[in-house]
């Protein structure tokens, strides 16, 4: 029998993996490797809270983006609810782009 934190390991694994999947329509990398996913919190109900970012408060999939990403997260069997939060502090710096997702856009 798993235990909490192996459970919660591989689950936080399969969000992760969903969040992969969605991208930033105006920079061609996921939402992950962005840096826009600050925190993924899961509760023993298997509740999630997921604080994120955009990469501006004017950011033109403001309204749609934490929508996808809460029906996607949500459509994973185990998960009960789904909870986006957006903040903007601290606010989006390209500095939280990953390695891999700079190496893809030509920065480094």
């Amino acid at each position: 029998m798993k235990s909490t934190t192996e459970e919660a390991n591989s689950l936080g694994k399969k969000i992760v993996g969903v969040l992969k999947t969605i991208f930033d329509p105006e920079i061609p990398v996921d939402i992950y490797e962005l840096g826009l996913i600050y925190d993924v919190f899961i509760n023993e109900d298997n509740d999630v809270k997921i604080l994120m970012t955009l990469t501006s408060p004017n950011c033109p999939v403001a309204e749609t983006l934490p929508v996808e990403v809460e029906e996607k997260v949500k459509s994973l069997d185990e998960i009960k609810d789904v909870q986006v939060e957006i903040t903007f502090d601290p606010p989006w710096t390209q500095d939280l782009i990953s390695e891999e997702a700079k190496l893809e856009l030509g920065m480094l």
